[in-house]
């Protein structure tokens, strides 16, 4: 069995590739059993454990079994740690055997910036150069990568609610010819942006839906449990509503779990998830002035598809 590192997993995945990748994921029968959510009680901040689950249809002509292990503990910052960590097992479909072990964590980077740079190809503008990103961890440098890769990204505006933090990594991503400068001012940024990514562990709205200007996709990934939300009740209700999974993000994502509990939104008011998008039954953006909002939880499909794209250039 291989073992197959954050470095080897960086060399072996390319943003739009790995999009793609998705896309085919979600046009196929790949099988996703729900995942296993698990709260860790601790004194600083409460941990999180993911187990994801997920193989190939029988259809498939090369399968693949493949399951990840995440641990998600907030307070790790602290420690200069990475909130987010884990491993990926990838087995070989037709006789079980264990083919790699990948860095889960940096898998887990990549598919999510990829789930939403697919996102983007449906439903932010096809002009779209004017890029803000709100949180400054870990997610952010590949999600920058990931919309600069999709869209004509000519500015991209840093926030976070340290600024030293958004100034540091501002300056590393500059350094890598991206177009990147830290801001103070997150509204005046958002107002002016055509995307909005926001990757934070945030539980009260950061980005208000009175900001959104005409026209402009907000992309939200942060969030991942039903009392955490990074956009107001505004902002959703603004929005056409879309997703990568219908069960996990109106369950599982605040954004979206807690205007449904209070009946702002319905289940019918999402247009389209991923699945949707990829196989052609909804059109994504239907016209220029539309604001759209996709909310994106994670789900084992992108995962499954992310450790196979790299086994595939590394075996």
């Amino acid at each position: 069995m291989k073992v197959i590192s954050a470095d080897k997993i960086d060399a072996a995945l390319e943003p739009r590739m790995l999009a793609d990748a998705l896309k085919a994921a979600f046009q196929t029968d790949i099988i996703v059993p729900d995942r296993h959510h698990h709260d860790i009680a601790r004194p600083d901040a409460d941990a999180t454990l993911l187990l994801m689950p997920a193989w190939t249809g029988s259809s498939a002509e090369a399968p693949y079994v493949g399951t990840k292990i995440v641990t998600i503990y907030p307070a790790n910052g602290s420690k200069s740690l990475p909130s987010v960590m884990g491993a990926y097992l990838l087995i070989k479909g037709d006789t079980g055997e264990p083919l790699a072990s990948l860095d889960g964590a940096r898998l887990t980077l990549w598919r999510t910036a990829a789930a939403s740079a697919l996102a983007s190809r449906y439903l932010a503008k096809p002009e779209a150069s004017r890029l803000v990103m709100v949180g400054a961890g870990a997610l952010a440098p590949f999600l920058i990568r990931a919309h600069c890769a999709e869209s004509p990204i000519k500015d991209v505006a840093l926030w976070n609610h340290r600024p030293e933090r958004a100034k540091v990594v501002a300056s590393e991503l500059k350094a890598q010819d991206l177009p990147v400068r830290a801001v103070d001012d997150l509204e005046a940024a958002i107002r002016d942006a055509d995307i909005i990514s926001s990757a934070t562990l945030s539980s009260d709205a950061l980005i208000k839906g009175a900001w959104l200007k005409e026209g402009a996709h907000l992309d939200c990934v942060g969030a991942f449990k039903p009392s955490m939300r990074e956009t107001d009740d505004v902002a959703v209700t603004r929005a056409d509503l879309f997703c990568d999974t219908r069960a996990g993000a109106l369950k599982e994502g605040g954004d979206y779990a807690q205007p449904l509990a209070a009946g702002l939104i319905s289940w019918n008011d999402i247009k389209a998830d991923l699945f949707d998008l990829s196989r052609g039954t909804h059109r994504g953006r239907a016209n220029a002035k539309e604001i759209t909002m996709f909310k994106s939880v994670g789900t084992a499909i992108e995962d499954l598809a992310a450790a196979i794209a790299v086994w595939q250039r590394v075996k």
